[in-house]
């Protein structure tokens, strides 16, 4: 089965192609209700009707730019736009409507922009200012969103309970059983009169509608908590001006006319136009697939609503928002296009095929063989031309319970169990501070062998302090009592200062409460405090000097740079700040305690040297700063200089080990999980956190990016699965470490990433998982998984939830199978041995109701504990049905068939039962032991190898009341519902003897789980 099932129903947890996804489609057979069954797949259709939207965005924009180009020269001339204001647009105050603003930027019309009056002219006719952004009165905001819409995108209606339950109507299966229904009521009314002989009819009526409604609430609950779900995913904050304070804002909250401030790794929230900025390369694939970046500047302004910031940073004001977007048109295409299933949704599709096949085929033979004795009968009587209505009726049992045993051979919950326990799980882990935005992930977490972590923010707090600085060539501690102002030279100090903030990605402002805040990363943050401590006025810097250039910082080069035009006509000033060794070997010159700028020499260099390594042995991050005066000017389209800086010191900053990683770093390792830890800093840093974290251990390699890179194939496969730390390393470090490790030692890896940079590498593994906190917009929507709180033992939770999942799942296919065995054994060879069925429709659509709805509620859905974390993973090519299942499997079902055979034979014999009642309490019998076999079995299947089921079992509220539901209304079919479901009420004795051999079978569970596999 395995290997029919890795041919034919084996996808990639991401990036399937849609040529194998429609394959499986196409070989799914028995399937009794497609849209039920398929709800949870994507829709092909809708993906090759938003590929082809990409395509003709990408034609759009390049005539767009093309035309744009053309016209550029002769826009010196433009003369005033033609265009009219709309009454309503000039009556509530704007000079401009929401269609022109529209074709302006998708246009990438500069001529008309120009005849806007730029920029700056458009703000105005917006009612907004480039510098202090939209005021906030509630009234003016409203007005300007009836105006010019909401950006929020087109969304499919959430479906009522109603559909749901149509849904579940469409059960080929169930309409022949109500067409079976109908025509026993009819005949049943027309031989037996009212009321007596409706009553077959009406009990696998009301059994329909049971199972329908049981479902459909199943199914409705689902789609509730998949919606909670979706919300969350979309939850997207951006850094706005309004009222001229910087603040978070939601991007469904922006307005045409709002300032949005972008950096690295943001996504671009509506359409808009640059205002002002350095360095900014816009990535377009997600909008055109056109991969190559474009520059935005003052020349092409337009910034496209989707498109992600892969470089620089830049103020944009907004100008079209929502559904007016292309960007928006094709999000609610997509939306409808679906998450890709996942690799066990499949292969359960596979497996209910498989059985579905069998099943029917086990209905055939059933129903020939029934039909066979009830001719042969009539043959014997001599009344093969003659049929009574009871006859008829009596055919049409037959068919009703062979159409019920394709109700219960076909498996088609498995796949379903799927999606309920996933989204059982995901609901569960948003409240432990994660969030899954593709199903798959959860599902493969549980097979992660391999977790490569980031250090910054991951495995520490991300709570950073500048507490050691190398300044002068002087080490210092540096604490709230301590202060630099009276030590170091004026010139040092205000050198110092420029450098931190005018070199910087952060910015302090002033929020509402008139108090000064610092925006940023951990990084600039502690640097930004550092430099305020010591008498720095941010504002009064910034504005002294004129920004020529920016190269932000990018995990490549590993430091930023700026070159600031000085005052009063003093020149150009280069300052580059980064990751020490980088910068201090782009270093000749230094300045010594007296402010004097002294040549670099080897004394020196060694001095700066052994600082580095003893900050770097204390845990503490270093970065060095540097500065160049530019006597020979500087142009901005020029690279920034790359060596020839004079050094101005180094800093030492602390970012405490997370409290708890050593123990989820432990409880990986028991689990036979790997942890690595990937790191831009230096090599020191990184040991001495990996060694406090208990991720470096003494037979473990702690490599440099650089020295990484130079490696042999040969050589990389021979240290790869001994490295643990690696530091200094570039994101294609990081791809190259993520792909060795799967390709070539078939690991299951998981990453963790925040930058931009990271996309490559959390794109590449098996589960990427990006940061919350610190992680940029681009990082967030590459990964599988979103961290919450940045917290490494988050990721712990994550993969203990993804074990859960994959081992809840199995002991749901278990305890399926092994009811879909026994109740096509048992009515099989029963119609064959004694040309009647046992069980009938009404009692094999309860039992379908137990193994299916209600079993995957009590499976699928046990919380995880601390002991899956002591099992090996499953890894990349584990058999999903396992041996120790196939065991459990075939044991539990040999036992149950022969108990329920054994009362077949026996059963009138051993309880004295005669004539048509004897009959109906032998069948009744063999049903509630049939029944209590299976609730007993799924207490067994809480666990595939442990003896003891019973731990825990109490914590699991919705087992216990799913066991408590069933073992109620198997009561009431039993003794109050005899004429619809063919049961009479037992004595005691029989009861106790139904419960007993349901018992039993934990003893053989038990028995079974001590047989090794």
């Amino acid at each position: 089965m395995e290997s029919y099932l890795s041919q034919n129903f084996e996808v990639k947890p991401k990036g399937t192609s849609e040529e194998v996804l429609e394959k499986w489609r196409n070989l799914c057979g028995v399937v009794k209700n497609p849209k039920r069954r398929f709800r949870f797949t994507a829709n092909l259709s809708k993906r090759y009707e938003a590929a082809a939207m990409r395509r003709t965005n990408q034609e759009k924009l390049r005539i767009a730019v093309l035309v744009s180009k053309a016209a550029f020269q002769f826009i010196q001339g433009v003369t005033p736009s033609d265009y009219v204001v709309p009454e309503e647009v000039k009556a509530a105050g704007y000079g401009i409507c929401a269609d022109e603003l529209s074709t302006l930027v998708e246009g990438h019309d500069l001529k008309k922009v120009k005849a806007h009056g730029g920029v700056t002219g458009i703000a105005e006719k917006l009612c907004t200012s480039t510098e202090n952004g939209l005021k906030t009165e509630p009234t003016a905001l409203a007005r300007r969103q009836d105006m010019f819409g909401i950006n929020k995108f087109a969304e499919t209606q959430l479906r009522s309970f109603w559909v749901f339950v149509w849904e579940a109507l469409q059960d080929m299966t169930l309409m022949i059983l109500g067409v079976c229904a109908f025509v026993s009521l009819i005949v049943g009314v027309a031989t037996e009169g009212w009321p007596d002989g409706a009553h077959d009819g009406f009990g696998i009526a009301a059994s329909i509608l049971l199972v329908v409604f049981v479902t459909a609430t199943s199914d409705y609950r689902q789609s509730l908590q998949f919606r909670d779900l979706d919300k969350e995913k979309k939850k997207i904050s951006i850094q706005v001006t309004r009222n001229g304070y910087r603040q978070k804002l939601s991007i469904y909250d922006l307005l045409p006319g709002d300032i949005v401030n972008l950096s690295i790794g943001d996504q671009v929230p509506a359409d808009g136009l640059f205002v002002s900025g350095f360095s900014v390369l816009i990535d377009e694939s997600s909008l055109t697939g056109e991969s190559e970046p474009v520059m935005v500047s003052d020349d092409n302004p337009f910034l496209l609503s989707g498109t992600k910031v892969q470089d620089g940073s830049c103020k944009m004001i907004v100008t079209t928002v929502g559904m007016r977007t292309q960007w928006g048109k094709l999000m609610a295409t997509l939306s409808e296009g679906g998450d890709d299933e996942t690799p066990l949704q499949v292969k359960l599709n596979g497996v209910a095929t498989i059985i579905g096949k069998i099943g029917l085929f086990f209905a055939v033979v059933t129903f020939a063989v029934l039909v066979n004795s009830l001719i042969a009968r009539k043959w014997r009587e001599g009344t093969y031309w003659r049929w009574a209505g009871d006859e008829a009726v009596e055919l049409l049992e037959y068919f009703a319970i062979a159409v019920t045993i394709v109700v219960v051979a076909v498996p088609e919950g498995l796949p379903l169990a799927v999606t309920l326990s996933l989204a059982f799980a995901m609901k569960k882990m948003m409240n432990d501070k994660a969030l899954v935005r593709h199903l798959a992930a959860c599902e493969t977490m549980g097979s992660a062998t391999t977790i490569c972590s980031d250090k910054t923010g991951t495995l520490t707090t991300n709570h950073m302090t500048v507490v050691k600085s190398c300044l002068g060539l002087n080490v210092k501690e540096i604490n709230k009592e301590t202060s630099l102002c009276s030590e170091l030279p004026a010139s040092t100090l205000k050198l110092l200062l420029q450098s931190i903030f005018n070199n910087t990605g952060g910015e302090v402002v002033v929020n509402k409460q008139g108090k000064h805040e610092i925006l940023g990363t951990p990084t600039e943050t502690a640097l930004l405090e550092f430099a305020l401590s010591h008498g720095g006025d941010f504002h009064v810097e910034r504005q002294a000097s004129k920004l020529i250039k920016v190269e932000p910082f990018n995990s490549t080069k590993k430091r930023m740079g700026v070159v600031l035009e000085l005052p009063e006509g003093r020149g150009q000033r280069a300052h580059t700040k980064g990751a020490s060794e980088i910068v201090l070997a782009a270093c000749d010159k230094v300045i010594n305690s007296n402010g004097e700028v002294v040549p670099l020499d080897a004394g020196i260099l060694d001095h700066l040297k052994s600082t580095i390594d003893q900050f770097a042995n204390e845990s503490l991050r270093t970065l060095c700063l540097g500065y160049m005066d530019l006597d020979n000017g500087f142009n901005p389209n020029d690279p920034m200089p790359s060596d020839g800086y004079t050094c101005i010191g180094i800093v030492g900053i602390k970012d405490p080990v997370r409290p708890g990683v050593k123990e989820s770093v432990a409880m990986c390792r028991s689990a036979g999980i790997t942890v690595r830890m990937v790191t831009g800093d230096n090599i020191n840093t990184a040991k001495a956190i990996a060694r406090e974290c208990g991720i470096l251990t003494d037979d473990g390699i702690a490599i440099e990016g650089p020295v990484f890179r130079e490696k042999t194939l040969e050589e990389l496969e021979k240290i790869i699965p001994k490295i643990q730390v690696m530091a200094r390393s570039s994101p294609l470090d990081k791809h190259t470490l993520v792909k060795h490790l799967r390709t070539t030692f078939n690991e299951v890896v998981a990453v963790t990433g925040d930058g931009t940079n990271d996309a490559p590498a959390l794109h590449e593994a098996d589960i990427g998982l990006a940061m919350g906190i610190a992680g940029t917009e681009v990082a967030k929507e590459s990964a599988d998984v979103i961290i919450l709180d940045d917290n490494f033992s988050t990721i712990v939770t994550v993969a203990k939830w993804g074990r859960s999942v994959y081992v809840n799942i199995q002991k749901f296919v278990q305890f399926q199978l092994t009811v879909n065995v026994v109740a096509l054994l048992v009515n099989f060879f029963s119609a064959c041995w004694t040309g009647s069925a046992p069980l009938t429709a009404v009692q094999l659509l309860w039992v379908n109701m137990i193994m299916d709805t209600l079993g995957a509620l009590a499976l699928a859905t046990e919380p995880p504990n601390d002991e899956l974390m002591k099992r090996m993973p499953v890894g990349r090519h584990g058999n999903f049905i396992s041996n120790v299942m196939w065991r459990n499997i075939l044991g539990q079902s040999l036992y149950q068939f022969m108990v329920i055979w054994f009362l077949q034979a026996n059963g009138k014999a051993l309880f004295g039962l005669h004539g048509p009642e004897g009959e109906l309490s032998l069948n009744t019998l063999i049903f509630n032991t049939f029944v209590f076999c299976q609730i007993f079995n799924e207490i067994s299947s809480r666990d595939m190898e442990e003896i003891d089921v019973f731990k825990g079992i109490l914590d699991n509220y919705v087992f216990v009341s799913v066991i408590s539901i069933t073992l109620f209304f198997q009561i009431i079919i039993v003794e109050y519902l005899g004429t619809f479901a063919s049961t009479t009420p037992l004595s005691f004795m029989q009861w106790f003897l139904s419960v007993f051999i349901g018992f039993l079978g934990m003893p053989v569970a038990v028995g079974l789980k001590k047989i090794p596999v």
